[in-house]
């Protein structure tokens, strides 16, 4: 019996309701890192998910040496905080370099809820036609966007009217 599994936005792919946040492998060694992914699979999560800002990058090289094993086993999403085509377009190609991997499931744009950021982003020569011809390059299968705070569900509604995300992910805690 493992984690139940649901689709994921509009990707199709059925995820373990429980999705890896790699955000603390940035701050382990790489034998800690291998020990955490090894438990991720024993329990049957089947999602990753990073981001290039985690660490300055050292999240997703402590998964690079482990996706060259275990890549198929995973869906792989990876996020960009950059709001230029040029900026989102690097962020992309270094996050592929340190997953060592030539292509990611899902990139995301991570927490697009300032208005002037989205504009920049969504808006002529910004992130989302680096990460739209990303994924007519094969380099990416799907495109999301994510937020923080109270203003996030709000934002990721005006970031559907603009265009078809597959996935859009929104805080849900306590708080």
């Amino acid at each position: 019996m493992g984690i139940e599994r649901k689709q994921f936005g509009g990707t199709g792919h059925e995820s373990a309701r429980v999705i890896f946040g790699g955000a603390s492998l940035g701050r382990v060694s790489q034998e800690e890192a291998d020990r955490t992914l090894d438990v991720l699979l024993e329990f049957g999560i089947n999602h990753l998910d990073v981001a290039a800002s985690y660490g300055d990058g050292e999240a997703e090289k402590r998964m690079g040496p482990w996706m060259a094993v275990h890549r198929k086993e995973f869906f792989l999403a990876t996020k960009t905080g950059k709001r230029s085509y040029g900026e989102a377009k690097d962020d992309l190609h270094g996050s592929l370099e340190r997953l060592r991997v030539d292509s990611v499931d899902l990139i995301q744009m991570h927490n697009l809820i300032d208005p002037h950021e989205w504009e920049r982003a969504l808006g002529p020569g910004g992130a989302l036609e680096a990460l739209a011809e990303a994924r007519g390059q094969g380099l990416v299968r799907f495109i999301g966007v994510t937020g923080h705070g109270y203003s996030a569900a709000e934002m990721h509604l005006k970031s559907l009217e603009r265009f078809d995300f597959d996935s859009v992910l929104v805080p849900y805690n306590y708080v």
